[in-house]
């Protein structure tokens, strides 16, 4: 006897199981080795000028290189994840940043090294709309911003790293191992995941993939019951297909732009803090030392702002978000004068910046998993992570312009809380528009 079965009431349904677990497991690692080769490039800045006398704000298009090729490929696996699936998509890009990342290891000029972060850019930029959408879609409804928050933590352990690679081995094999060192373990868990990842129960039920998608389900819960005689349908047409125009329809005709705003403002500060750190810590403070523990503890901050927001998001939707941006705006603003007057008490302001502006990142990045269907749930993803990178790249290259221009440490600071004001605006109106839609 032939049945329907709504395969996302299905997955909402269904408890936190091992292959949840596994899932979170694998694109975890991901994320971790993501955020470890996004991070290995401001490490290796200070080794730069000293290796290949420099100067520091020549660093900026090199920064802002691998930011440029995360905007192509977040749109363009975006589309790949819909097209062919969130699996191929992640894989993919996967394999395309480990043998750059690798190539990195052996740049002997800044031009080099720019070219080859830009093509590791488009594969790393092509991990998060697909690791998003994979998520989002074995997750039940009630955790599902959870679940992306908890893989995306991985990405902050990652960016840690590059830290302890730069004390521990740099000082004996040169910057060059930072990049060898990401490339090969990526590369490696590139040819894991063709086994061990399994694509999205709800992409294969909307391409009417039947035999698959009964796969999947018992993959997912052995004691759901399923035949070719069944029916599989979703809250979607099955064969619905990518239109950009989805992505502007009812609800979304706001919550794109603000989406896409709130994106742009956050990873412009983010990556300026991010990329500038290291450096501009150290030349106050007179050692590589200090730059690197800064911002190692603002990374682990943001893993501790990520964890805290994660069940918050689930119950409050963006709400926490918008005032962890109002917290941003002065502890991001009290950096640069702390690094001059008191150093400790400035990684304690590292700290707490990175809990906001980070952690406020990951619930961002949990937000198209929850708000796009899954027929452009990838591109959706993409399209805010691409847009977003715009100011992801401009934070490094304007703080280049803006170091070059020899402003003290406490101006380039204040500069940099300014446009989380705007973030925390257009936050509070995103919040109260999607409310009032539920209601």
């Amino acid at each position: 006897m032939s049945r329907i079965i709504n395969v996302e009431d299905t997955v909402d349904n269904l408890k936190i199981s091992r292959f949840n677990l596994n899932l979170l497991f694998w694109l975890f690692l991901v994320m971790m080795l993501d955020g470890y080769d996004i991070t290995a490039a401001a490490f290796a800045g200070p080794h730069l000028v000293k290796a290949w006398g420099i100067e520091r704000s020549a660093l900026g298009p090199m920064l802002g290189a691998s930011l440029f090729g995360i905007l192509i490929g977040s749109l363009a696996f975006g589309y790949i994840g819909d097209r062919y699936g969130r699996k191929t998509g992640t894989i993919a890009s996967c394999l395309m940043f480990g043998i750059f990342t690798l190539a990195a290891g052996w740049s002997s000029s800044l031009g080099e090294l720019s070219l080859l972060r830009f093509l590791a850019g488009i594969g790393i930029g092509g991990v998060f709309p697909n690791a998003v959408a994979l998520s989002a879609e074995y997750a039940p409804k009630r955790l599902r911003a959870t679940m992306v928050i908890l893989m995306f933590t991985g990405n902050t352990f990652g960016a840690a790293l590059p830290g302890l690679v730069s004390m521990s081995l740099v000082p004996t094999y040169g910057f060059h191992v930072l990049f060898w060192l990401g490339g090969f373990i990526m590369i490696a868990l590139s040819l894991c995941l063709c086994v061990t990842l399994p694509e999205s129960v709800k992409f294969l039920a909307l391409k009417g993939k039947t035999a698959r998608t009964i796969q999947m389900l018992r993959r997912l819960d052995p004691t759901i019951e399923a035949s070719e005689n069944d029916q599989f349908v979703m809250h979607e047409v099955v064969g619905s297909k990518f239109r950009l125009g989805q992505l502007f329809e009812g609800k979304f005709a706001l919550a794109t732009p603000l989406l896409w705003l709130l994106f742009a403002v956050n990873l412009m500060i983010f990556y300026f803090i991010n990329s500038w750190m290291p450096t501009l810590v150290s030349a106050v403070d007179g050692s590589a030392g200090r730059g690197v523990l800064a911002l190692t503890i603002f990374q682990l901050g943001g893993t501790c702002g990520g964890l805290a927001l994660s069940r918050l998001v689930d119950r409050m939707g963006l709400t926490p978000i918008a005032i962890m941006f109002c917290i941003a705006v002065p502890v991001v603003a009290s950096i640069g004068y702390l690094a001059t007057s008191s150093p400790d008490l400035m990684l304690i302001a590292a700290f707490i910046g990175g809990f906001c502006v980070l952690g406020l990142q990951f619930g961002l990045n949990a937000t198209p998993g929850m708000l796009y269907p899954t027929s452009c749930r990838a591109n959706g993803a993409g399209f805010a992570f691409g847009v977003g990178r715009v100011g992801a790249v401009l934070g490094p290259v304007v703080g280049g312009v803006l170091v070059g221009m020899h402003l003290p440490i406490t101006t380039l600071y204040v500069y940099a809380a300014m446009p989380l004001i705007v973030g925390a605006i257009a936050c509070f109106i995103l919040a109260r528009s999607l409310k009032a839609v539920a209601g």
